[in-house]
């Protein structure tokens, strides 16, 4: 899952914020309105700009210091502009563009009026992630991570420049709180389980008192300021000491108050949340599911459609799973019972400790140089950017996915960064599980792709850094963990073969949990217990994900949905061309032009496909 926030959601963050550009469109020309969109984007958006580390100019000014308005108010604005892009856009000929333009109008127009449907309904962050806290959404889930490793602290300015921002992190959270009532008092509160957590793990309010918990000294937020100082020469002791004795004030005085207040306005909305788990019970519920599953799956498929596909790939799948453990002699039994008993030996496990946790990081790397040095055999073009593999913050990995990815600076000054969950590895990481999230997270899945995509520096800007789809984005990774099982990578490795079609069953079984919980009123438990009996992975593991999808209607479908999709086009592609068909000419189609809707996507291979033919 890749995360930029966490998180590329949908239409991603990026399309989330896409904004104004010049109301005179008809004289204008198509990349000076892309330009223009871009630069109000990361203009409302600072904290991407220094994700992506893009200049001053380019962000609509100086942006180091400054933290997004999450105002209800802020919310609205984006979305006025965002219809105001669309509009302008629009004024265009696109019959006059170029054939490359055209495809750039496409995906730009698509991602805008998929921001203008989902932000109709003004709850939370739109239809695809309705709630503003719950376990998974807010400021407190990723702010931290963001000022500790993403802010840059390597002169005064930019230390001056943390602390103000350290600052402004009060303010967000205040502003959620305003957001949090005004959306009660409408009716539109998180499942309790999302609030107060439920068996005894998980939700906002334990997360958030477990950040406030720690010794203000030992916090992140100022000891990673502490670390990154003391390599910055221009600035004395003196000064050194007084910037993070300035951190820990404002850090006690003005954040951890303000982490009091959403706990506090979190309990006081709880007696009003309910168990149901989706968000068909809520206002405007049953409106919202259809918007989001367009949007994150980028086609017109149904939920009834979705769950049928769901159901008959959990069977394909467990099908081969069977064939392979009576391979290896594992033949009592059902599948799940196998797949349990496999993840309990000896040879599986990874204590939960910090021994077990640098061993099994050991592993991830070692997994990610030896399919890095095949890539070459099956895509042409070769992704530059540089990959470190981390553990999820602890103060978040109770609620948090067991992997994510965040995207490289576009100026190289910061690597891609592959998340995992270590917070009981012993129980949630049997060894054969791994190397498939490897794939999926590093490469050649989502690391692969957006840092190929970030260095087309053909395409226009806006969709090398800020666009997203998660139906082509998740798609493919998916479609990554089969390539590498195609490349022969479990060819001695049966067990890492399970891993992977367990991971496969897994992605089917979202189909059928999603459309259960928001379509067909499941519980939080008949999902979890649907899941657990199709994937035969850890109860832990599996109620961390339903939940999940219960904050985030229709993403976990973005997935299989879009891998089905990229291999039609591939069977396709195959069928047309025959002997002449080339796997690596095919990779570079897709993943060159970047994220765009699944349509797109089907039309640049068609194009691909018939200039082979010529």
């Amino acid at each position: 899952m890749q995360m930029t926030r966490r998180g590329l959601l949908g239409a991603t963050a990026a399309a989330v914020a896409l904004s104004a550009c010049a109301r005179q469109t008809n004289n204008g020309d198509l990349n000076t309105i892309l330009d223009r969109i871009s630069t109000q984007f990361l203009h409302e958006f600072p904290e991407y700009a220094t994700s992506l580390a893009v200049p001053e100019e380019q962000a609509g000014g100086r942006y180091i210091d400054r933290l997004s308005d999450a105002s209800k108010e802020g919310q609205i604005r984006v979305r006025g502009l965002a219809q105001t892009a669309l509009t302008d856009l629009r004024a265009l000929n696109r019959d006059s563009l170029e054939a490359k333009d055209q495809v750039t109008f496409d995906v730009v127009t698509t991602a805008l009026q998929d921001q203008v449907d989902s932000a109709a309904f003004e709850h939370g962050a739109g239809a695809g992630a309705p709630y503003v806290l719950s376990q998974l959404t807010g400021a407190y889930t990723s702010l931290p991570d963001f000022l500790a490793s993403q802010h840059p602290v390597t002169n005064r300015d930019q230390a001056d420049a943390y602390l103000t921002r350290l600052s402004g992190y009060a303010r967000m959270l205040d502003q959620e709180i305003v957001r949090l009532n005004a959306d009660a008092a409408a009716g539109l509160i998180p499942p309790n389980f999302c609030i107060a957590g439920a068996d005894g793990r998980g939700g906002a309010i334990a997360q958030l008192r477990g950040f406030a918990a720690i010794p203000t000294a030992q916090n992140v937020l100022v000891t990673s300021l502490q670390a990154r100082l003391a390599g910055v020469a221009e600035i004395t002791d003196a000064d050194k000491t007084a910037l993070v004795q300035r951190a820990e004030q404002i850090l006690r005085d003005e954040v951890l108050p303000a982490y009091g207040r959403q706990i506090d306005a979190l309990n006081a909305v709880l007696p009003r949340a309910t168990a149901d788990a989706g968000i068909a019970s809520r206002p405007q519920g049953a409106e919202m599911y259809p918007i989001a599953l367009r949007s994150y799956t980028t086609t017109n498929m149904g939920p009834d459609e979705i769950h049928q596909m769901g159901l008959d790939l959990i069977a394909q799948f467990t099908s081969e799973m069977d064939a392979i453990f009576r391979e290896q002699g594992m033949n009592r039994g059902s599948v799940n019972e196998r797949i349990v008993a496999l993840g309990q030996r000896p040879d599986q496990i990874f204590p939960s400790t910090d021994a077990g946790r640098e061993q099994l990081l050991a592993l991830l790397n070692a997994q990610m140089a030896a399919i890095t040095a095949r890539m070459p055999e099956v895509c042409g073009v070769q992704a530059r950017a540089a990959l470190e593999i981390k553990r999820v913050p602890e103060y978040t990995e109770a609620g948090a996915p067991g992997g994510y990815y965040q995207v490289a600076a576009l100026d190289g000054s910061r690597p891609g960064a592959y998340y995992i969950n270590l917070r009981d590895p012993a129980t949630e990481w049997p060894k054969f599980t791994l190397p498939t999230l490897t794939y999926h997270e590093g490469t050649p899945g989502h690391h692969w792709q957006l840092s190929i995509q970030q260095e087309a520096g053909e395409m226009p800007f806006i969709r090398r850094a800020l666009l997203g789809f998660s139906g082509y984005s998740e798609g493919w990774g998916l479609y990554a963990e089969q390539l590498a099982d195609e490349m022969g990578m479990y060819a001695n490795d049966p067990f890492g073969r399970i891993g992977y079609l367990q991971s496969m069953t897994f992605r089917a079984s979202r189909l059928v949990v999603d459309t259960g919980i928001h379509s067909k009123g499941w519980t939080r438990e008949q999902a979890i217990d649907s899941m657990v009996a199709a994937t035969g992975d850890q109860r832990s593991n599996v109620t961390t994900e339903v939940e999940r999808y219960c904050v985030w209607p229709g993403q976990a479908c973005s997935y299989m949905v879009g891998r089905q999709a990229i291999n039609r086009m591939r069977d396709g592609a195959r069928s047309t061309l025959g002997d002449r068909f080339d796997i690596k000419g095919f990779h570079d189609v897709l993943l060159t032009n970047g994220s765009a809707p699944l349509s797109v996507s089907e039309s640049l291979v068609n194009q691909w496909v018939a200039a082979q033919n010529a």
